[in-house]
């Protein structure tokens, strides 16, 4: 254990001994702190980077959130946004779980979902998530799909939700019933939307998967549910495709194109993309998701940035 931690907090942590409580390396916590401000309070220029019970709170969200899926950015905005606790001071003991020392109804461990200037639909859609709504969660889902679009309910109304939901439980340790909820329900609604489209004769098919080590399918059935508003139907092979499964989906159907998503870093490994058989005409393979690393993608993948480039990139391979 790092000499630091043996003196207790009235000394803080240094930098080598908070990467090493968080499990990740020293590299990732500077740049939290130059590129999101998550650095040590107090800190002076010149002194070394000592961090306190507060600043390590803040960096265990921000590490749950990440881990989770969320895109360092937003995991940032989330964090800052989430009320410390007030045992959190200089020389507070450290928690086991951040929030564990105590929550306050209407913050991220209280009955409502923390969503700091949301709209009506996104509060009300926290609302009934927070209180194991299913029926009013699809009700809702379905009329804002209805009414605004896919593309538009997953990034403005569902995904803040599921943020808000991420970040309850990386500051509490609880709601993962919420979220299992929530995700079931979202699942059920942009699987119905996706199935309103059939493939057309002819046209060869688009392959949606999850990366072998991947469960997060949901992103799926919102690309599926996008594409089937523009008249595009897609098969979905769903979570944790093994490899040699996925490369018989491509041999077999000859897809068009093929689409992988990776939420965690631990899921995408790009080796899987390297071994796809070559297909004639060939198959255009996208990605998408936090997991994967750009700099590690072969030349012929592509990388899309968000659900709305997903449904371009997927068109442009139908020649739509």
């Amino acid at each position: 254990m790092d000499e630091d931690e043996n003196e207790g907090w009235a000394a803080r942590l240094s930098v080598a001994a908070v990467a090493h409580r968080l499990g990740i390396a020293p590299a990732t916590l500077r740049t939290w702190d130059r590129r999101y401000g998550l650095g040590p309070s107090g800190h002076t220029a010149g002194a070394h980077r000592r961090y306190g019970p507060s600043d390590l709170q803040r960096l265990q969200t921000m590490r749950r959130l990440t881990l989770e899926g969320v895109p360092p950015g937003e995991a940032a905005r989330v964090t800052l946004g989430v009320p410390l606790q007030p045992t959190a001071g200089p020389d507070a003991p450290l928690p086991d779980r951040v929030g564990r020392l105590g929550a306050r109804p209407g913050g991220p461990g209280g009955r409502v979902l923390a969503l700091p200037g949301a709209d009506a639909a996104v509060r009300g859609l926290g609302r009934a998530a927070m209180a194991l709504d299913a029926p009013t969660v699809t009700t809702l889902l379905r009329r804002q799909i209805d009414e605004h679009g896919v593309l538009h309910t997953w990034d403005h109304v569902l995904r803040p939700v599921l943020v808000a939901v991420g970040a309850r439980w990386a500051a509490t340790g609880d709601g993962i019933e919420v979220e299992h909820m929530l995700s079931d329900c979202a699942a059920v609604v942009l699987r119905a939307t996706g199935d309103t489209v059939a493939e057309r004769p002819g046209r060869r098919p688009v392959l949606l998967a999850c990366a072998p080590d991947e469960q997060h399918a949901l992103p799926l059935h919102a690309l599926g549910a996008g594409l089937a508003e523009r008249g595009i139907a897609v098969r979905t092979l769903g979570p944790a495709m093994p490899a040699a499964a996925l490369e018989a989906a491509v041999r077999r159907t000859g897809p068009a194109a093929l689409f992988v998503w990776s939420q965690l870093r631990g899921s995408a490994d790009a080796r899987v993309l390297e071994t796809l058989p070559v297909t004639r005409p060939a198959t255009v393979v996208l990605v998408g998701g936090p997991g994967w690393d750009p700099e590690r993608l072969p030349d012929r993948v592509g990388l899309a940035q968000d659900l709305p480039h997903a449904v371009q990139l997927v068109e442009q391979a139908l020649g739509a």
